[in-house]
């Protein structure tokens, strides 16, 4: 994990591997932004013009790299796009900065230490700078040689040049100040759970499996002090978990149901997280066409969210009980896998016929949400790559939101426009929920293809407990970058919807939500 530190430090008199100062685009070209005076001063105040004769433009995300000029204690300055210059009095968007700073941190790989001179003017600029500086750190190594034919998987030494960007140091903040102290704690914890969900997402299936997910959850209980139950198939079978069980019948992997809790002497709300841990999706006897097997490792997204959220929530010491389940399985083809016509029943008791083995996620969604229900908490928040259809409707970037309480749903959208994660509350319509009707059955999988994702929601509604205040997040298409790193987002892995997550546990803890 990369270190933090904050410093009263100039810019100039900083040793460092590099500089890190912001750019933005003015109305007559490239305008430096705040907290890069210093390296403005020794370019003899024409840093600016430097940066544009260099192709330089202030785009949000792009990098520029120069030697540093005399009087820079540091070799190189980075300089990093910021986007549109904020209107005088204005100060810059904590996205933005949280982007530049993951760019930046990216950019950096293999570096010791660089200086961060951005924009921050407060603790929550400095916040914003901290995390992306943090998560676009982020490397994932742990199958890659070392250059000499060892694998690093062993505990070799990985090639430095490939070694995330190991000191931040964050320029002209306070140190002693509380907030500030809080925001950079704060961020180090959040990055550490965000990049514990990565780690899990690109971990190939042959080494994360429903068994080893569940070990996971174990350490990371005993290590933070949180409370761990964890189902096998005999306690699953025993139970009635018929949702977890059918989908998991078709591998050599069985299924688990893992509850990892942080609990608090002052929390006057629970929350319950509910995740979908598919750790790999093969369809089952409703094969995925060629092309779309080679990521389907990433089908327990939502649960390493949840199991992130949770662990933060303890690290953070908030004061809500936060509940989290992991439903883990493998759905894999095989003699003994669930067919299309088979009938489940679930752990609630319904019965579901089964049309299609790879709508999968909603049924182990659902043994979870009913077994969640039974504690009563005060909200369950569900999380998902549950359908493509969400991904056709709202692209790789933002994550769906539905809920059976518009307030809740409203909240939710906010706090994730608020932590920097883009999504879009999605409705719910009572017309669809027809399209589900069993002949032989309380209720089959599948409904009408068209709103697929609102299908996939209406299904999960039903196993929640009544009174219960739910909402559902589909995070299909932002859970897994397919494409060029950009901003603080690596390739692979995101870690979606931990920081909504972790924002809402703060502001129930707050009394916030009511």
């Amino acid at each position: 994990m990369t270190a933090l530190t904050l410093s009263t430090s100039s810019a100039a008199t900083v040793r460092a591997d590099a500089l890190v100062v912001g750019v933005a685009k003015g109305a007559k070209g490239v305008v430096v932004a705040p907290g890069a005076e210093a390296v403005d001063k020794a370019f003899g105040g024409k840093l600016a013009g430097v940066l544009e004769t260099l192709g330089a433009s202030g785009a949000e995300g792009e990098v520029t790299k120069l030697p540093a000029a005399d009087g820079l204690k540091a070799p190189v300055v980075l300089a990093v796009g910021l986007g549109d210059a904020p209107a005088k009095d204005e100060a810059y968007d904590n996205e933005a900065l949280r982007r530049a700073a993951g760019s930046a941190a990216r950019a950096l790989t293999g570096s010791k230490k660089a200086g961060f001179a951005l924009p921050v003017e407060d603790a929550e600029a400095a916040a914003a700078v901290s995390e992306g500086a943090l998560l676009g750190a982020y490397t994932f190594t742990a199958y890659r040689s070392n250059g000499n034919g060892q694998n690093a998987k062993g505990g070799k030494k990985n090639d430095a040049k490939s070694a995330p960007l190991a000191e931040v140091a964050l320029l002209g903040t306070k140190p002693r100040d509380k907030e500030f102290k809080a925001a950079a704690e704060r961020a180090q914890a959040l990055a550490a759970e965000i990049n514990r969900a990565r780690d899990l997402i690109n971990m190939p299936s042959n080494d994360l499996d429903p068994k080893t997910f569940a070990a996971e959850a174990q350490a990371a209980a005993k290590e933070f002090g949180l409370k761990v139950e964890v189902l096998d198939e005999k306690a699953l079978k025993k139970g009635g978990y018929g949702g977890l069980l059918g989908v998991g019948q078709g591998s050599e992997a069985p299924p688990r149901l893992v509850r990892i809790a942080h609990t608090h002497p002052k929390a006057e709300k629970t929350l319950a997280l509910v995740g979908k841990g598919i750790t790999y999706d093969s369809g089952g006897i409703s094969l995925k066409p060629a092309g779309h097997n080679e990521t389907m490792k990433c089908d327990m997204s939502g649960a390493a969210a949840v199991f992130a959220a949770v662990v933060a929530a303890a690290r953070l010491g908030l004061a809500v009980n936060v509940t989290g389940w992991l439903a883990l399985a493998e759905n894999m083809p095989s003699g003994s896998a669930t067919r299309p016509g088979d009938v489940l029943t679930m752990y609630s008791g319904k019965t579901v016929e089964v049309l299609n083995t790879d709508a999968e996620g909603r049924l182990v969604l659902a043994d979870a949400l009913t077994r969640a229900s039974e504690e009563s908490p005060d909200a369950i928040v569900d999380v998902a790559t549950l359908t493509g259809a969400m991904v056709l409707a709202l692209g790789h970037r933002h994550f769906g939101i539905m809920a059976n309480d518009d307030a809740f749903r409203t909240a939710i959208h906010e706090i994730a426009e608020e932590v920097g994660e883009q999504s879009w509350p999605m409705p719910m319509p009572e017309h669809l929920r027809k399209g589900m009707d069993s002949p032989v059955a309380d209720i089959a999988n599948m409904g009408e293809r068209m709103g697929g994702g609102l299908v996939a929601g209406l299904f999960l509604k039903e196993f929640v407990g009544e009174g219960i205040t739910w909402a559902h997040l589909d995070i299909a298409g932002p859970a897994f970058h397919e494409g060029a790193p950009w901003g603080y987002t690596p390739k692979g892995g995101t870690g979606s919807a931990v920081r909504t997550l972790v924002r809402l546990a703060e502001r129930t803890a707050a009394g916030d939500l009511g």
